[in-house]
């Protein structure tokens, strides 16, 4: 019953994991805040949770684009007015540039940090603070096994990543004896559209793990509510080729 009736906020929620989030959190009776950059499909995932609120949990909708960092505080505070306060933030959104270094613009290692670890350091900064006040949070980071690896071609993206999963392992440290709990979540390959790019640096999509198992697994892992917390979560496909 921990991750029941709370508002959940989850950014990059028009992506392949980003919606078996919203559409799980709604499933186990959650108020979902979606927020993307596609008002589109924004609204088209909106209408599908619409269609399987069983519970009439409150289902809104936040559009902001996290790659310009100077639009994302006044996100917070729109979402706080017209949704309310945060319990279970999930930073999901995620860009993978795929390129080598000689043709690595800064714009393009500036967006993707922006997206990766910008954002999810001010909604955590912004969010937990009334976490703190109730003495209950979650923070979930959705990071990658690139976290801990590097990789040719990806460099801007692992350079992301591994930034944060030292935010998050800081502010874990930070944030506990307040009862906020921040996990770090670095998954191997997805079959999303994001692992379809993947594929192209030599694996096969096949063996890729899914989305849903993924999310079902972080949320039963994240339900724990006594003295016990998994601060780093590694997620690997079975099968690497």
């Amino acid at each position: 019953m921990t991750l029941q009736n709370k508002n959940v906020l989850i950014t990059g929620a028009t992506g392949g994991l980003g919606s078996a989030f919203a559409k799980h959190y709604l499933e186990k009776n959650n108020n979902i805040c979606i927020l993307g950059r596609d008002k589109q499909k924004l609204q088209n995932l909106h209408s599908e949770l619409k269609n399987n609120n069983k519970h009439g949990n409150t289902i809104h909708v936040t559009h902001c684009d996290l790659s310009k960092p100077n639009v994302v505080e006044p996100t917070v505070n729109k979402i706080k007015k017209h949704f309310g306060n945060i319990d279970v933030l999930i930073n999901c959104a995620g860009v993978f540039p795929v390129n080598n270094l000689e043709n690595t613009s800064l714009l393009e290692f500036t967006e993707c940090i922006n997206v990766n670890l910008i954002a999810p350091f001010v909604l955590t900064r912004e969010f937990c603070k009334e976490m703190k006040e109730k003495k209950w949070g979650r923070v979930i980071n959705i990071a990658s096994s690139s976290a801990y690896a590097g990789g040719p071609m990806t460099s801007t993206y692992c350079a992301s990543k591994h930034a944060l999963l030292g935010l998050s392992r800081s502010l874990y440290k930070e944030l506990k004896s307040d009862n906020v709990r921040v996990f770090c979540v670095s998954p191997g390959t997805i079959q999303t559209n994001m692992g379809k790019d993947v594929e192209k640096l030599g694996q096969l999509y096949d063996t890729f793990m899914t989305a849903d198992e993924v999310v079902k697994y972080v949320y039963y892992v994240t339900s724990f509510d006594n003295n016990m917390i998994s601060e780093e979560i590694r997620l690997n496909r079975l099968h690497i080729q």
